[in-house]
Order: C-alpha cells, then structure tokens, then sequence
C-alpha cells in the first residue's frame, strides 16, 4: 500500500466503504497554551482496529497510523523518534514555561522575572554564579515556594494553581542539593519512597496487608529494583542507605526520582563532591536516561564542562535574571556570561 494510500485509508477517505462507525471533522482540542488535537478528520470503520501506538512507538512509512500522528491524533511527545523525518516534524510545543517569575524574601530579589521554556526531550541545563537563583526557581517549580509575581505552566497547566504533594503526580520529580535520603532504610526502601504518590492502599489495606496492598507493594519494589538496576545499584538493594559513599548516595536519589515515572526531571547539583571520574559516569548517565525514558531534564549544575556537553541548551541567571538563553557553544562565548563568571575589566 501506498503512503497516500495508507493515510488516505485512516481519513476514511475510500470511497468503496462509506458508511462510517465513527466520524471526527475538524476536531480541535486545547489545555491552554496545549494543543492536544489539532483539526482532526477522519472515519473510523465498521471491524477496524485503529490503534494510538502505546509506549510512544512510531510506525513505518506506509503504516495507517502514520497520518494519524501528523494531524494531531497522537500527542507529540507520543511520536517523538529521533533521526528520522519525523524529528523534522516536532510542534516545538514546551513541557515546562516560566514567564517573568518574580520571588522575595524581605528586602532580597531572588527571582527577578526569568523567562524561558523547555521543550519536551530537551535536557535544560540552568547556571550561574552563587546566589543567582537557581535552587529558587527549582523550589517554585516544584511549588516549595510561591512566587509573589509570574507564572509557571507545566503541559499547558498552571503549576501554581497546584499543591506541593500534587507535584510527582503530575510527572515533575527532583532531586536535592542536600541529600534526602533515610539512612536508616534499605536503598531499596528509600528508592521505593518515590512511588509512594501512585499508592492506593489505605490505613487499615495496609494495617491489615490485604491481598491488594500485598500486591501494590511488590508492583513497586520490582519498579525499584528495575531504577536501581538502571542505576548499577543492584547488589546494594538491601544494604541500608546509610555508610555509603557519597557519589553511590547520589545515584540512589535519581534512582528515587525515576520511581516517581516522571516525564521531568529536575537535578539540582548532582555532580557536587563528585570526583572527575564519577562526574563523567553522571554525565553519561543523565544522557543515557533521557534518551532512553524519553524524559526531559531541568539541571543545575556548577560544573560547566558537564553542564556544556550533556545539554541541548543552557539558560544563564545572574542576581536573579536571566542574561543568557541558547545552545552550549553560544551561550559560552556570550560576553555576559563570561564577566558573570569572570569579572569585568576596570
């Protein structure tokens, strides 16, 4: 069957069956600024299978899917391949917004009104000196600060219509500067932590291990060990948290983070007290999961030589405002950047 054939038949335009089950024209679907559906039309015929590609596949040309997924049947970040002509056809449309978001603490400007987006599968990376904001903007996303200005949307939602604990379900997961872990837990158990947002078992399912909280638990533990397998942390599942060298307890913060399922992932520092040989594993890690989870990524870091090959673009905060905003090789020619860092002549 022919290209045109092929999404020709998905259209329903064949005219050999014309008596469609079911039938959309010029279908159009928004979530603020979220294009979910855009001026679908097609039929869907008596006895056929028509299938959304669940887990994020991409037909061949020629499937009849395929003109499904270019008039919007299927969400972009659904039919996201790389390096194919598909890759060419992405919307743009960003998973994470902040616009002009403006934080005090007293008398003290944190946040002076950054802007900036990020794409879905774009690993982010967010510099600057000491004292720009960077942790600031990381706790306003993840809504442990509300900012007195601005807004920050997530997939087209308002974050800041939403509550702190209704974060990981939204799919936002993050990492500390400080480490957040119970030494007292398993690996395991700190890494299964991260799921505990997608628990349904009640006080007393618990209390009483019924048969479906037995069933949740062990659901979640097998996600655990899959992180931490990921991870290379395997033989450590149940070896408590605590003694451990300080670069493994950061690798199990990610694990954690990657138990939540997110489709965001925030790292705030991970390379810090890293040696050279453990920030390079990172580096190789944090690509690794992108590509593989399809996740987007938001990093702070202070180690620019990571920072600059692991990042598809970097924005730049100095005193709370952005000052630069591109890809890594521009961003560290920019003069601006370079006095931010280095100091202005005299």
């Amino acid at each position: 069957m022919s290209h045109a054939a092929a999404e020709s038949r998905v259209a329903g335009a064949s005219e050999a069956q014309p008596e469609a089950l079911l039938t959309f024209r010029g279908v159009t679907l928004r979530f603020g600024g979220l294009t979910a559906l855009d001026g679908v039309d097609f039929d869907v015929l008596p006895g056929e299978l028509f299938a959304d590609m669940p887990g994020g596949g991409c037909p061949a040309a020629g499937d009849p899917r395929e003109g499904a997924i270019r008039r919007g049947l299927v969400a972009p970040h659904e039919a996201r391949p790389s390096g194919t002509h598909w890759e060419e056809e992405r919307s743009g449309l960003s998973l994470l917004e902040v616009n002009e978001v403006v934080v005090r603490f007293g008398g003290v400007v944190a946040l002076d009104g950054p802007s900036f987006a990020v794409e879905e599968g774009e690993i982010c990376g967010l510099i600057g000196p000491n004292g720009a904001g960077k942790t600031t903007l990381f706790n306003c996303v993840s809504r442990l600060y509300t900012p007195q200005e601005g807004s920050i949307s997530f997939g087209g939602e308002d974050l800041l219509e939403r509550k702190p604990h209704e974060i990981a379900g939204l799919g936002i997961a993050r990492t500390f500067q400080n480490l957040a872990l119970i030494h007292a837990l398993t690996v395991r158990d700190n890494v299964m932590l991260g799921a505990h947002h997608r628990s349904k078992a009640g006080f007393i399912t618990s209390a009483l291990s019924l048969p479906a909280e037995r069933r949740e638990e062990r659901e979640v533990r097998e996600q655990a060990d899959e992180a931490l397998e990921r991870l290379g942390l395997a033989e450590l599942a149940a070896r408590p948290a605590g003694g451990l060298p300080y670069g493994t307890l950061k690798r199990i913060e990610i694990a954690r983070a990657l138990c939540q399922r997110p489709r965001l992932l925030m790292l705030d520092e991970p390379a810090s007290g890293l040696s050279h040989e453990e920030v390079d594993a990172l580096r190789e890690l944090i690509a690794s999961l992108a590509k593989d989870l399809d996740l987007t990524v938001l990093l702070v870091e202070h180690h620019m030589g990571m920072v600059m090959k692991v990042s598809d673009r970097v924005v730049v905060l100095e005193f709370g405002r952005k000052i630069a905003d591109g890809p890594p090789a521009e961003v560290q020619n920019d003069e601006r950047v370079i006095e931010a860092y280095l100091g202005a002549e005299e």
